[in-house]
């Protein structure tokens, strides 16, 4: 389980394809610190570290995850957000984030606020996820509150801090993102749909 509070960027720093897998390696400044076989969040999708060398490790998403992410589109020299999963004794600082992403997004607009920034994102409506309004939305794996929540899209606003510590300051509009919807809303949903 995650919090989807940003602990680091990675970097990729190679791809490789195996039949239907995509192996990635990553560089970070946590990479060293990591432990084969942890669960770690990239961009919002909990991945199994398989090596380490130094401060690169590695992870591979097979063909269920690249069809239901972003990573599949990632390239060399791209960067991807990082976390490790929670400490039972830590604090809960985001909101619950399974690391299991729902669907794939769309950025549609971001906006210079002076002092802050705006994204709005549009997404399948088809697929049965929800946001509701200052509801939880995970969208690459950072943890945030959504706005002009609607049918198919809703709004963030990024303070400078997360800005500068995620892949935010490179997200620009038509750019695709993992969303990962809040899992008590989707309880809700389903109970409520019965």
């Amino acid at each position: 389980m995650f919090t989807g509070i940003i602990e680091s960027t990675g970097k990729i720093i190679s791809i490789t394809r195996d039949k239907s897998n995509v192996h990635f390696k990553i560089e970070s400044n946590i990479s060293n610190e990591l432990k084969v076989d942890q669960s770690i969040s990239h961009n919002g999708v909990c991945l199994t570290v398989t090596s380490i060398e130094g401060n690169i490790h590695s992870v591979t998403a097979i063909d269920e995850t690249l069809k239901k992410s972003n990573l599949g589109k990632l390239n060399v020299d791209d960067f991807v957000n990082l976390e490790r999963c929670m400490i039972a004794n830590g604090r809960f600082d985001g909101h619950v984030v399974q690391g299991h992403v729902d669907q794939i997004g769309i950025c549609t607009s971001v906006k210079d606020e002076n002092g802050s920034w705006l994204y709005d994102f549009e997404y399948d409506p088809d697929l049965g996820n929800i946001t509701v309004e200052k509801g939880s939305i995970c969208v690459n794996g950072v943890s945030l509150t959504c706005f002009n929540s609607k049918d198919n899209g809703f709004s963030v606003a990024i303070i400078p801090y997360t800005y500068e510590h995620t892949n935010f300051n490179q997200l620009k509009k038509g750019d695709v993102v993992n969303l990962e919807f809040d899992i008590i809303g989707k309880y809700v949903k389903r109970l409520l749909g019965r």
